[in-house]
């Protein structure tokens, strides 16, 4: 019983997290989107800068046997990361000592190169900046193309790639690439249809955007589907009902005003007709 009220006050002096989603413009983008989202920044991406082990315990080479701790490497993901493609890779955060000197921070960057990447599906070249680990992922992949859209939004992190994989989604699905040449636009789409399935038609229209950019999207939307009246239509048709409806007033009151006239005019003149009698 006593654990039952325990458990009854904590849900009542329980307050939610408030997040970017639990209201305001972020309470109202779709689902779809959310789950870019979470792909993105919410699921933890493969490792890279190290190997995790294995199993709850290790044996150590003294004999001991200890919790085995895989803890990721404190990374920092620099806004040029967007414009290239890294592969995964980062800028690692730690510490260097020499000899006897004071231990002083040190940032391990990854070696970056310029280089020309071909995307079959879009049928363009596209140059930037690279990693070595980022070139092996395609080699292993067999073309940028497989590796691209294989791999996570979480591993790829770079927005460049997102934008390149949104792309070719949507061309796969509309079916919109090579539109000059039919045999060869089967023969892509046979190559790569087999990563729709994964995807739906809305889901691909929100992937890859950046926070700011869905919210103008979702404001587009909003504001395409709302028509809004001017206010001077809405006024004038109020003002000119509201002149006919003086106009039939005053035609009222001038018909009661005659009638009323001739009532009296009847009652005063002596010599008017009587129709009740007979000659």
């Amino acid at each position: 019983m006593a654990q039952s009220s325990h458990a009854w006050k904590k849900k009542l002096y329980y307050l939610p997290k408030v997040t970017r989603w639990s209201n305001g413009i972020g309470a109202a983008l779709p689902e779809e989107y959310k789950k870019f989202w979470k792909e993105w920044k919410v699921q933890k991406p493969a490792p890279v800068h190290y190997i995790p082990k294995p199993g709850r315990w290790e044996k150590k080479p003294s004999g001991d046997i200890l919790p085995v701790q895989n803890i990721p490497l404190p990374l920092k993901y620099p806004k040029e990361i967007d414009q290239g493609i890294w592969g995964g890779e980062a800028v690692v955060q730690g510490f260097t000592k020499k000899f006897k000197h004071r231990r002083v921070p040190h940032f391990w960057v990854p070696k970056l190169l310029k280089s020309v990447i071909y995307s079959e599906i879009l049928d363009k070249y596209v140059k930037t900046i690279v990693t070595y680990r980022a070139l092996q992922l395609i080699h292993d992949n067999y073309g940028f193309d497989h590796y691209v859209l294989k791999t996570k939004a979480c591993d790829l992190r770079s927005l460049l790639a997102l934008k390149l994989k949104r792309e070719m989604l949507i061309q796969l699905w509309d079916k919109t690439l090579y539109p000059n040449d039919p045999i060869k636009q089967e023969e892509v789409y046979a190559k790569y249809e087999h990563y729709l399935p994964n995807y739906t038609r809305e889901e691909i229209e929100w992937y890859g955007l950046t926070w700011k950019e869905a919210c103008n999207k979702l404001i587009r939307i909003q504001t395409a589907a709302y028509k809004a009246e001017p206010l001077k239509i809405k006024f004038r048709e109020q003002f000119i009902k509201e002149l006919e409806q003086e106009k039939l007033e005053e035609q009222e009151e001038n018909d009661n005003d005659v009638k009323s006239k001739r009532s009296w005019l009847s009652k005063l003149n002596p010599f008017g007709s009587d129709k009740s009698t007979t000659v």
